[in-house]
C-alpha cells in the first residue's frame, strides 16, 4: 500500500488531492449529519461555485443525499466514509504518527484525526465520533463504564451507537460535579450514553471538590455509598485532559493551593489529578469517586484529548503510564511528541 501510494504522489499527484477533498466533504457531512452548503463551504475552506461541482459528482455516484434540510450522506456515502479512514490515514501519514505516538508512551492503541481541534469544532466532534467508536469496540455484556466530563466528552456520547442494546452495562460518573454547563456534567453523559443504547445507569449527585471533612460525611449515607462503589468497580474508563491552572479555576481551588501547583510543575489534569511533565502526581483532592487505584485496577483506560494548546498536558497524562488507548487530532500529537 506504502509504495502505490508514493507512486500515485509523483505520478499523479493530482489524483490524490481530489481524494483529499472529496473525503474531506464526506467526512464534514458524515460527522455532522446534516450540513447546509454555505456551512459546508466554509468548514472545507472552498468556494460555493467548486464545492457545488464537487457535490454533484458526489450526488451522482450515490453518496449524498440532498433534501430541504440540507445535505446527508447515503448510506453507501457512510460506508465509504468508514472504509477510506485507515487508506487515507496510511496516504497521508497519520498512521505512522499513530505509531510513533503509540511507541513514546506505551501505549495498546492510538487513534488520530486530521486537523487541529484548537481552531475547529468539527475536529472536536470527529475526536468524539473516533472515541465513541473504541468506546463500543471495547465494551463487554455487563461492564460498568466510568465517564468524566467535559466538551470532548459530550462529544463522544452524542455519537455513541450500539448494534445491539446494551440491557446488562452500565454507565456512571467517574466524579462528582463541578458546578458548570450541565450538557458537560459527568452525570449528564454517562444518561446520555445509556439513553442511547439502552443500557441503564447511575448519578453521582455530589460535588466534585469535596473537605476531607465533607467526604468523610458522604461515605457514610447508605446511597452514595453504593453509587461510588459500582464507579470504583468500573471496567473501563473514559477521560479526559485538561490543562492544569485552567481545571483549578474551574474547581475554584483557592490561591495557595494554586500556586502550590505551579510551584510543583503540575501542567495537566484528569480524574481530577494534577500530574507534572514526568506524569508524576503533584496534587490530588478528596473526592467521592475514582481513585488512581481504581485507574490502575480497570481493564481499559480510553483517554481523549486534542489541540495543539493540550499537546504538553497529554505528554504529561501519558506518561503517568495507566491510559491505554489514546484518541487525539493531529496537533495534539504531534504537539505531545515534542515533549517526550
Amino acid at each position: 500500500m506504502r509504495k502505490i501510494v508514493e507512486i500515485q504522489k509523483k505520478l499523479i499527484p493530482d489524483i490524490l488531492q481530489t481524494m483529499e477533498k472529496r473525503y474531506d466533504i464526506l467526512r464534514h457531512i458524515f460527522v455532522t449529519g446534516t450540513i447546509g452548503r454555505r456551512t459546508l463551504a466554509s468548514s472545507v475552506d472552498l468556494t460555493e461555485r467548486v464545492l457545488r461541482s464537487e457535490l454533484e459528482v458526489l450526488r451522482s455516484q450515490g453518496l449524498l443525499e440532498i433534501g430541504t434540510a440540507g445535505m446527508a450522506l447515503s448510506d453507501a456515502g457512510r460506508q465509504l466514509v468508514e472504509e477510506m479512514e485507515p487508506i487515507v490515514k496510511e496516504m497521508f501519514g497519520l498512521s505512522d504518527l499513530e505509531e510513533a505516538v503509540r511507541q513514546a508512551f506505551g501505549l495498546k492503541r492510538v487513534i488520530i484525526v486530521p486537523g487541529d481541534s484548537d481552531t475547529s469544532d468539527h475536529i472536536k466532534r470527529e475526536m468524539g465520533r473516533a472515541g465513541s467508536r473504541v468506546l463500543r469496540e471495547s465494551l463487554s455484556s455487563g461492564d460498568v463504564v466510568a465517564v468524566m466530563g467535559g466538551s470532548t466528552m459530550a462529544r463522544m456520547a452524542s455519537q455513541f451507537a450500539a448494534p445491539v442494546q446494551l440491557r446488562d452495562n452500565w454507565f456512571v460518573p467517574a466524579r462528582g460535579g463541578l458546578g458548570e454547563s450541565v450538557d458537560y456534567q459527568a452525570n449528564t453523559i454517562a444518561a446520555e450514553l445509556a439513553k442511547r443504547t439502552g443500557a441503564r445507569y447511575r448519578m453521582l449527585h455530589v460535588p466534585d471538590h469535596l473537605s476531607e471533612e465533607a467526604y468523610q460525611t458522604l461515605m457514610q449515607e447508605p446511597n452514595v455509598r453504593e453509587v461510588v462503589d459500582m464507579i470504583r468497580s468500573a471496567r473501563i474508563v473514559v477521560h479526559g485532559i485538561g490543562d492544569a491552572l485552567t481545571m483549578a479555576r474551574r474547581r475554584k481551588l483557592n490561591d495557595g493551593t494554586k500556586n502550590e501547583l505551579l510551584k510543583d510543575g503540575a501542567l495537566a489534569e484528569a480524574f481530577g489529578y494534577y500530574f507534572d511533565r514526568n506524569g508524576k502526581v503533584v496534587h490530588r483532592m478528596a473526592t467521592a469517586g475514582l481513585r488512581l487505584e481504581d485507574i490502575e485496577a480497570a481493564g481499559i483506560v480510553i483517554g481523549i484529548a486534542g489541540g495543539r494548546s493540550k499537546g504538553e498536558a497529554i505528554a504529561s497524562v501519558m506518561r503517568f503510564g495507566h491510559d491505554d488507548v489514546l484518541v487525539t487530532d493531529e496537533a495534539g500529537a504531534e504537539e505531545a511528541l515534542k515533549h517526550i
